[in-house]
């Protein structure tokens, strides 16, 4: 019996043509313009995605499900399979022991990349193939475990590096702000789960803007704080119908404005929304603090008699007494 290795080889039965040996100049060339092809795909994407409301809601729908990536690739990705949520580079995944299934095929991917220059270390990319978890052998990820609204905000709040005060003072429809002079966020108290949720990711979001340099304005970053909270609410299943996206789509011109304009914009809801994101995810994955025994404890001072007053020690009296057992610091 013959044996057929179409589906259990990728590409078995592709004639395989040998690639064209180009010189320097050409390969140089070549690759310049596979760049410029993928840069203008960015570029394109980012526009569409501020069209109107909807399409800007599904982008950062797919923002909050997606992993971690830089802003170009999660409008290449979005572009290409909207419904991808894990997706790495071949060789990421080779690192995991996971292998291509028979059949599929990556997606146009920036492979970031070091590379050494005048005696220093500096990170580049390369354009290359991704793929999705869905595409590589292996067992699915877990399924995220669904959190309490008391439980996410508790998650936010702990540890928190920026202050978080109650202020029930604040003006009339103000439900929280951040003050960059006291690197504080003021918020009232008495508010529903999911607006104090919200309102408190938003001004996070805001915080997390602040350069520290003196140039803050909250003027140019609300926009972008409240797409991050709008990203932070779907990722955690929380009510998100108070949002109003289109008024974003129309501030940004409904996608007419210079496409790195907007690229800045979706970097700054990313890095806005990964900062919360990571913090909420390191507290839910943090264990309580385990005490063990300290292998360098410090010893107690030994006493020396001073005098010959001083009364004999209990143990060469013969009135040793049991120390009492007490815990390790």
């Amino acid at each position: 019996m013959y044996m057929d290795l179409t589906d259990m080889i990728s590409g078995g039965t592709e004639e395989q043509v040998p690639e064209q040996k180009l010189t320097k100049e050409e390969y140089a060339a070549k690759k310049q313009q596979e760049r410029e092809e993928v840069w203008a795909e960015v570029d394109s994407q980012a526009q569409g995605v501020f069209q109107d409301g909807e399409k800007l809601k599904g982008f950062l729908d797919f923002m909050a499900e997606c992993n971690t990536q830089r802003t170009p690739n999660l409008l290449l990705i979005y572009g290409q399979h909207p419904d991808f949520k894990v997706v790495r580079s071949y060789e990421r995944w080779r690192e995991e022991h996971r292998s291509v299934k028979a059949g599929e095929h990556g997606i146009t991917y920036m492979i970031s990349t070091e590379y050494e220059k005048d005696g220093e270390m500096r990170r580049g990319y390369t354009i290359g193939k991704g793929f999705d978890i869905s595409q590589m052998t292996g067992k699915p990820l877990e399924e995220r475990p669904q959190r309490s609204l008391t439980e996410l905000v508790g998650a936010v709040l702990k540890d928190q590096s920026v202050r978080v005060q109650i202020e029930d003072n604040l003006p009339d429809k103000v439900q929280a702000q951040y003050n960059p002079r006291y690197r504080t966020i003021y918020i009232r108290n008495g508010m529903s789960e999911v607006t104090t949720f919200h309102a408190l990711n938003r001004e996070l979001a805001c915080a997390a803007m602040d350069q520290h340099t003196g140039t803050y304005s909250r003027q140019k970053v609300s926009a972008q704080a409240y797409c991050a909270a709008y990203v932070i609410a779907k990722r955690y299943g929380v009510d998100v119908t108070g949002f109003n996206l289109e008024y974003i789509a129309q501030r940004n011109e409904c996608g007419k404005k210079d496409p790195q304009e907007l690229r800045d914009f979706l970097n700054d809801v990313r890095q806005a929304s990964y900062s919360i994101r990571n913090h909420i995810e390191r507290n839910f994955g943090a264990k309580e603090q385990e005490y063990v025994t300290d292998e360098f404890a410090i010893g107690d001072p030994v006493k020396t008699p001073e005098t010959k007053d001083e009364k004999p020690s209990e143990k060469a009296s013969g009135k040793e007494k049991k120390a009492k057992s007490q815990p390790e610091r």
